[in-house]
């Protein structure tokens, strides 16, 4: 009796090994397929990507879709102006440049700018005694800064919106 308690314990072990490795040997790995740029890390087979990268594979530099010469108008605290900003690229994936901030032409301000997320950046920074800093987002075409631009004496809240 006891034998045949054995051998109805062996087999019942050995079925259970059995399905045991043909199961994990059928789960199929998500990420095993999936290539992701830009230091992407794949997850459940979907690409994650870091600040600066988008795309289904982290393809594409998000900066790009902010560069381009935007026609917008501005309210400051102190005043109010129509002009055109400029965003072009930088050595850098996550930097951008932000020209003719505050539509100042002597010395004219150009921002060095931080993607932060796929819609927005960061500016901060002082030129000849002023110092400026602000964010930036994107929706569509639209581009909308909100910013403090400050000397010694006074200092001028701003928003300037302009469509590429």
């Amino acid at each position: 009796m006891k034998s045949i308690r054995n051998i109805a314990f062996s087999a019942l072990v050995a079925v259970g090994a059995f399905t045991m490795v043909t199961y994990t040997a059928c789960t199929k790995d998500e990420c095993e397929d999936v290539v992701c740029n830009n230091g992407g890390t794949c997850v459940l087979g979907n690409c994650s990507c870091p600040t600066g990268y988008e795309g289904t594979n982290c393809e594409t530099i998000t900066r790009d879709k902010f560069l381009g010469t935007y026609n917008g108008n501005e309210t400051c605290t102190v005043g109010s102006d129509t002009y055109t900003v400029t965003l072009s690229t930088n050595s850098n994936d996550l930097k951008l440049t932000f020209n003719n901030l505050y539509n100042q032409t002597n010395p004219s301000i150009s921002a060095l700018c931080t993607i932060i997320s796929t819609t927005e950046f960061t500016f901060s920074d002082t030129q000849n005694g002023v110092t400026y800093s602000g964010t930036g987002t994107l929706n569509g075409n639209t581009l909308t800064v909100d910013y403090t631009v400050a000397d010694a004496i006074s200092s001028n809240s701003c928003k300037y919106i302009g469509v590429k």
